[in-house]
């Protein structure tokens, strides 16, 4: 079948395409930016690549044709406190307008489980797009899920980060919100089994686990089945905007990706029945199993997706393009350069960068840096990157996105996404002579900017120097 998967960059999409492909699916991918699909050569050979954004106004020049299944996985919760739920809107209706106009025959949406009429704000938005989608002329197919566990996934993230950091928790009591968790390998099971299944069409279905536990139930299962320790002690008041600091500041959600959480635990998500699961003949796998499936992904380093990749994870939700370009006017510069011996062992440094890998030099200093952007608002180092070894462009990287990560052309490119007075890029390039480069720009932003800049200068002679000396070192 010819489909066309939306959101390909996304936790899901990335989980869903290498699925389509080994199906033999032709699949066309729906990116906002081309360069930040992250894929090896050999999958994007196997794919072709729809450049566009469901939020501008319709376009119908080379629209693809003859599309039998489309997959709409685009969320905009992390984008806005205020505005995700209009942006939702629009993408929704824009995307009507193109399957109508291409002649889609189904339409698959996963969606949120919506079982209460005082919905939150989360949950209505998904709910106002069902409406949305409806309205198309297809046959639209809706999945509705709670809690998505798996390695990558921010609920199982958040949930990771709570119990392995805070050995006694005191919480809201919206940890008592029953929920009923499924496992990521068995939403792309229903996902892939509801194409072209006439008794699928024009329906919603609630899907989710065998286990109907709380949060709380949940951080305890994945403190037993990890052998850590964990205290929980319930408080009846904690008010919203407390308890999405909490998950901010300890977690590396994104403060907006916190408030909307927040807002959606106090709603009970589970089931009301389980006719696809019938249907499809899916026996779902329990809760723990998830876990530990999405421990054995970690430590063979094979984490495909990580929700924290998402542009929308980041404070600069535009195109990044402009960026890979690093100026020269009005640019503060720290320049370092060092002859190598060991390119390959080098590049292998590079590419390391970051991570439970740190800096190479001053990690404390680094972490102190993201514990201040994290104070004042900013992404900070908890969000690590998705795999330890292999960069892609678009990754998240602590509080960096990779703008280029280009092995053959031995370059890495840095954009940082901290709280700054400006902008920065940090460059790694090893040149024909075997010379590495390591470049820390900053473009000021008036006065503040450049007083910055200065104040740091100090530390800059020390950090970025035992940087470079300890990349390039082959052992």
């Amino acid at each position: 079948m010819k489909i066309l998967l939306t959101g390909a960059n996304g936790y899901v999409g990335k989980r869903l395409l290498p699925e389509l492909l080994q199906l033999n699916h032709e699949v066309i991918c729906c990116v906002r930016d081309k360069n930040r699909l992250g894929l090896d050569a050999a999958t994007l050979s196997k794919v072709t690549i729809w450049e566009i954004d469901f939020l501008n106004d319709p376009n119908y020049d080379s629209i693809p044709k003859d599309i039998d299944v489309a997959f709409y996985l685009i969320h905009s919760m992390t984008t806005s406190t205020d505005e995700f739920d209009v942006l939702e809107a629009n993408s929704a209706l824009h995307f009507n307008s193109y399957m109508n106009k291409i002649g889609v025959i189904q339409v698959v949406y996963l969606s949120g489980i919506i079982n209460d009429s005082n919905l939150s704000k989360h949950l209505q938005s998904r709910s106002d797009v069902e409406d949305i989608l409806y309205k198309g002329n297809f046959q639209l197919t809706v999945l509705r899920a709670g809690i998505i566990v798996g390695s990558g996934s921010s609920s199982f993230e958040i949930i990771r980060d709570l119990c392995e950091k805070l050995p006694v928790m005191i919480t809201p009591k919206w940890v008592l919100t029953k929920s009923q968790p499924i496992a990521i390998r068995d939403v792309m099971k229903y996902l892939i089994g509801v194409m072209h299944r006439e008794e699928c069409y024009n329906n919603s279905f609630d899907i989710g686990g065998p286990n109907i536990i709380t949060y709380k139930q949940m951080m305890l299962l994945y403190a037993k089945t990890r052998k850590i320790k964990l205290w929980i002690y319930v408080v009846p008041v904690m008010t919203p905007r407390f308890s999405s600091y909490w998950l901010y500041f300890v977690t590396s959600t994104s403060y907006k990706l916190a408030t909307n959480l927040v807002g959606s635990m106090k709603m009970e998500v589970v089931c009301r029945d389980n006719r696809l699961q019938k249907i499809l003949k899916i026996k779902p796998i329990s809760y723990v199993d998830a876990i530990k499936l999405a421990f054995i992904k970690i430590e063979q380093n094979l984490v495909i997706s990580s929700w924290k990749d998402s542009l929308s994870s980041s404070r600069k939700t535009g195109d990044l393009n402009g960026y890979i370009q690093v100026p020269t006017f009005g640019c503060l510069k720290d320049v370092k350069s060092l002859k190598i011996e060991n390119t390959e062992q080098i590049l292998d440094n590079i590419f390391s960068i970051g991570g439970q890998k740190g800096y190479y030099y001053g990690n404390w200093l680094w972490r102190l840096r993201g514990n201040v952007d994290k104070l004042f608002g900013g992404v900070g180092l908890r969000r690590g990157r998705t795999n330890p070894l292999v960069l892609h462009s678009g990754d998240s990287l602590d509080f960096w996105r990779v703008l280029l990560a280009n092995r053959d052309e031995k370059r890495l490119l840095l954009f940082a996404e901290m709280k700054l007075p400006g902008e920065a890029w940090l460059e790694f390039r090893i040149d024909e002579n075997n010379v590495l480069h390591q470049i820390a720009t900053f473009r000021p932003r008036g006065l503040m900017g450049r007083l910055y800049w200065y104040s740091i200068v100090p530390f800059h002679y020390f950090i970025f120097g035992g940087m470079i000396r300890n990349i390039a070192k082959s052992k």
